[in-house]
């Protein structure tokens, strides 16, 4: 599948940091040298930007990370200042990450929170719930809203995230008994023959600008092919005034 990526996808760009769309498919970092990833597309862009083989090579620094098959928004700071303030905003839970998601299911209450202890499987790359005493085990939580009940048995939730666990969302809705439409990994009714992508987004992304200490917000509209069957709800949301709650308590 052919990934598709170029400068189209970059929402605000200034001395401080970049604020970028990655697609679903594309890595944000990789080990490996004969695939491509969104941090050297990025070096490429600024290098070809300057054209002056003589200049300094450009630098970014990856503040946060998004699953390789999730698609959404990005920040990436341009200067060693801007990552120390972006990362201590992660740190501190300060920077707001919403997503937009088609699961399989319809929660019984319009909105809430859960809360889980997920566990890391390195050999299987997965997030399952486990115990809390069950060693390696790191506290997930997350809040969501459903913004409509599709047909089929299918809803369009929005989703705060309160931790940033490893496929946290992913697992977690799976648990739940909502998993993603077209998850491989986690949706068991997934069809393996077909190279899906989960429906999942991170549309909008809400930081303070590490110079002026202002908040600042960015949003993209969804462009997985599961979003599509909602499409008219989903841009009444996207337009609309309506945010999810900061906090539900």
């Amino acid at each position: 599948m052919i990934i598709r990526w170029g400068p189209e996808n970059i929402i605000e760009e200034n001395d401080q940091f970049l604020v970028v769309y990655k697609p679903a498919g594309l890595a944000v970092q990789s080990g490996r040298a004969s695939q491509t990833d969104l941090e050297h597309l990025l070096l490429n862009y600024l290098a070809d930007r300057r054209g002056d083989a003589r200049a300094s090579s450009p630098r970014i620094f990856v503040i946060h990370r998004l699953d390789q098959p999730v698609e959404g928004i990005m920040v990436f700071a341009k200067t060693a200042g801007a990552a120390a303030a972006l990362s201590s905003q992660i740190q501190k839970q300060q920077i707001t990450k919403e997503y937009v998601a088609v699961v399989g299911g319809i929660p019984n209450e319009r909105e809430g929170r859960l809360t889980d202890w997920l566990r890391k499987d390195g050999k299987t790359n997965a997030a399952r719930v486990v115990q809390p005493d069950v060693p390696g085990a790191k506290k997930a939580v997350l809040e969501y809203r459903c913004l409509e009940k599709l047909p089929e048995g299918r809803a369009l939730l929005g989703i705060r995230l309160l931790t940033g666990r490893h496929h946290q969302i992913r697992a977690q809705m799976a648990h739940a008994g909502w998993p993603l439409l077209g998850d491989q990994k986690y949706n068991p009714k997934a069809d393996a023959n077909k190279k899906d992508f989960p429906a999942l987004c991170a549309f909008r992304l809400t930081f303070r600008h590490p110079r002026t200490g202002k908040r600042v917000s960015y949003q993209t509209e969804p462009k997985g092919q599961w979003f599509r069957e909602c499409k008219f709800f989903l841009n009444g949301f996207l337009n609309s005034e309506e945010k999810l709650p900061e906090s539900i308590d």
